[in-house]
């Protein structure tokens, strides 16, 4: 079985669940839109976008948030919840991608990813639209985070890592995180752990290309 991945958030999201689990898989850095590789990649995943999990009867299954259940189902693990727990932790998964991750994303893209490739220049509106959605959202998971540790009762889910999807990325992005002490402080809760914190130790993949420096 193999996850074909890369260093951007959500293959890194998937390799971080893998190594966490200690999921029986190959880890293939992947980059579909190279010259020549689209068609090695298209059968397994039209859009082109990794990551993607090959499995061994020749199978595919992408987005990070499906093969994070996926992982969980082959390792037995209740990180994907499974139990009375479920509802709740869907719940967060998707207020975390309507909400605080894609307020990180709209403010990475612009300010990580459109820097990185030298694709455009940073669009200060939409830098402030992204902001305004993280520092509503960043409040509600704030006031959640000072009555717990994690997202949900029980303890760490996929919830929290698919929370902090666009966090390691954060010296790009520049967002206010020291304005929210809970969610720092869980933050570091999901820094302690090795396979969060450093989930490429050990594996064959480029260093994304460096931000320019920001004035």
């Amino acid at each position: 079985m193999k996850l074909h991945f890369s260093r951007n958030p959500n293959p890194r999201l998937a390799v971080a669940v893998a190594r966490h689990l200690d999921a029986p898989v190959s880890f293939v850095f992947a980059a579909p839109f190279a010259p020549g590789q689209a068609e090695r990649y298209r059968s397994m995943n039209p859009s082109l976008r990794i990551p993607i999990l090959e499995e061994d009867d020749g199978s595919a299954l992408f987005e990070a948030d499906a093969i994070a259940c996926r992982l969980s189902q082959l390792t037995g693990s209740e990180f994907w919840r499974t139990g009375r727990e479920l509802p709740d932790m869907i719940r967060w998964v998707s207020w975390a991608r309507d909400h605080f991750m894609r307020a990180c994303d709209v403010v990475h893209f612009e300010r990580g990813t459109k820097q990185r490739y030298r694709i455009g220049p940073i669009d200060e509106a939409l830098v402030a639209e992204g902001l305004g959605v993280f520092h509503e959202s960043a409040a509600i998971l704030d006031a959640h985070l000072r009555r717990r540790d994690w997202l949900l009762a029980s303890g760490l889910s996929y919830a929290d890592f698919r929370m902090a999807a666009f966090l390691p990325f954060n010296d790009a992005a520049r967002m206010p995180l020291d304005d929210y002490p809970a969610v720092v402080a869980w933050y570091a809760r999901l820094q302690a752990l090795p396979a969060w914190s450093d989930p490429f130790a050990g594996l064959d993949a480029p260093q994304l290309p460096r931000v320019p420096a920001q004035a």
